[in-house]
């Protein structure tokens, strides 16, 4: 795995500042970078060469063998299941029900999932449980629509389920050499971790990530007509079906897909991880993938309005458009009393290359 430990941090430039009345109280840095599907340039800031992990922004590339392998076709995989193998679900009655119908298509039951518990996402979920006092299931990780897509891999190429979530299981073998097809960075040099739902997770650089997503966008045309097609299948999932990306209510990415009108996808990843897919239009012929790391690896007052406004510098999202997020942008700061006391905003200006 590359050494990002010398230089990076001193690199990183301020992102998102934290004002609280007429003062600025704290800072967010962080890394970003948007490239075209040839990785030209076509703004940055920080240090975008820097390493981390991928997290759940990688969801869409974990799933993608799952369609392109023709596993999601001879399960007969609904569009709206293979959306919610991309997300990290809230997990709410939707969700539950869309990975328990995956589940069933393979024949085997939440007892097979590795991904571990963890209170759902969904405050009313969450609330319900506690009022019912029952303890939250595998089926409510926001990983598990993911982890079942992974058992219908594995059902569908022979490979033993019990193992599905370890390294040189063929399941996840396929993913880290799709993961380097859309990278560019050699199956020897990309980072392997543990991640929080216990599957393998990728080290590669910000600008790699936002080049995995210019070129699921819109694949280059040597990927095979099986990995390009799947590409398409994906991408018109998660638009079709934001909701399966994250939930019904206050999340970023299902919001910000809804509010790009199909002309982009958009995936959180943990640790100040963000991801975005600009499909190709009249101001990007070619599309544009950009990533975003939080440096701190803030997850919620930084990174939405560090996104939204770098969408917004690049021509991405319209004023329209930008009045649907109003809400992640500035975030708002609000005392125990209620009052507006202060916001969290973009602070930096991008160079934008070329257009």
């Amino acid at each position: 795995m590359p050494d990002n430990s010398n230089g990076a941090e001193g690199c990183a430039a301020e992102l998102v500042e934290v004002w609280r009345g007429p003062i600025v109280e704290s800072r967010h840095r962080g890394h970003l970078i948007a490239v075209d599907p040839f990785d030209q340039t076509v703004a940055e800031a920080g240090a975008p060469e820097t390493v981390t992990f991928l997290r759940s922004s990688g969801k869409a590339f974990q799933a993608l063998p799952v369609v392109a392998s023709g596993a999601a076709d001879a399960f007969g995989f609904s569009e709206q299941e293979i959306a919610i193998a991309c997300g990290s679900h809230n997990g709410e009655p939707i969700h539950i029900d869309t990975v328990r119908s995956i589940l069933d298509k393979i024949g085997l039951d939440e007892s097979s999932l590795k991904c571990g518990a963890h209170e759902p996402y969904s405050i009313d979920v969450a609330r319900e449980l506690i009022r019912n006092n029952q303890q939250p299931t595998p089926i409510q990780n926001n990983c598990s629509g993911k982890h079942a897509a992974m058992l219908a891999l594995a059902r569908h190429l022979g490979a033993p389920t019990e193992t599905y979530d370890q390294l040189d299981n063929p399941v996840q073998q396929m993913i880290l050499h799709t993961i380097a097809e859309f990278s560019g960075v050699p199956v020897a040099d990309i980072g392997i971790g543990i991640d929080g739902c216990g599957v393998p997770v990728f080290g590669i650089s910000v600008r790699s990530m936002a080049l995995m997503y210019a070129r699921l966008v819109n694949p280059p045309s040597e990927m095979s007509a099986n990995v390009r097609d799947a590409c398409m299948r994906i991408v018109q999932a998660m638009i079709n079906f934001p909701v399966m990306i994250g939930g019904t209510r206050d999340r970023l990415d299902t919001e910000l897909i809804r509010a790009g009108g199909g002309r982009l996808i958009s995936k959180i990843g943990a640790d100040g991880v963000y991801t975005v897919g600009v499909l190709p239009s009249k101001e990007w012929p070619n599309g544009i993938g950009f990533a975003l790391k939080i440096e701190d690896g803030d997850d919620r007052r930084a990174r939405p309005p560090a996104v939204i406004d770098a969408l917004r510098q690049l021509g991405v999202l319209s004023q329209d458009q930008l009045k649907n997020l109003e809400k992640y942008s500035p975030t708002i700061m609000i005392n125990r009393r209620g009052d507006r006391v202060g916001e969290v905003r973009a602070a930096f200006i991008l160079d934008i290359r070329y257009h």
